[in-house]
Order: structure tokens, then sequence, then C-alpha cells
């Protein structure tokens, strides 16, 4: 059985914020704190991380989608990744 993710231990507590003890409320609070101090574990140097801004905001996106969107794309094209393939007949919305 897999293990519930930070986010959904945290909901399921506050769905019953009264069941839980001070103690076990702790440790998810200390849990998910520890997860969000992690989540800026990729640091760039300041031109890059001025041209992520600016790349995220044109996107619409956040910094780490936007990574990730970066790096999902030059895997594809360097073929460590398979590519994503339109079906000829399907439809694209408009989009190639």
């Amino acid at each position: 059985m897999k293990n519930p993710d930070t986010a959904t231990v945290l909901e399921d507590a506050a769905d019953r914020i009264a069941d839980i003890s001070p103690a076990d409320l702790q440790i998810m609070l200390r849990r998910a704190a520890l997860r969000l101090r992690n989540t800026a574990g990729v640091s760039m140097d300041d031109d890059v991380e001025e041209a992520l801004r600016d790349l995220a905001g044109e996107f619409g996106m956040t910094r780490n989608d936007t990574i990730r969107f970066i790096v999902r794309e030059w895997m594809e094209k360097n073929t460590y990744l398979p590519v994503h393939e339109l079906d000829e007949g399907g439809d694209v919305d408009g989009n190639a």
C-alpha cells in the first residue's frame, strides 16, 4: 500500500481537526515545513533566474513548472525521452 502524500495527510487532518492529537499535528506540520523548505532545491545564476522568471510569467507557469517543462523539452529533442506524436487525423485545437 502506498503512503499518502503530505498534502493528502494535511487535508485529512484539517477535515477531522478535533480528532488529531497535538503531537500528531506537530509532526505533520514539521514534515510540511521541511517539504516547503526543500522545494527550491535548484539554484541558478542570477541571469538564468531572471530568464526563468520572465519565461514563467510568459508561460503563466511557476518557476518549478517552467524548469520541468524546459528539461522535458530538452530531453525529448535530444532523444532521451520519446517524443509525443500528434495523430494526423486528430484535433489539434488550432495548435500544430
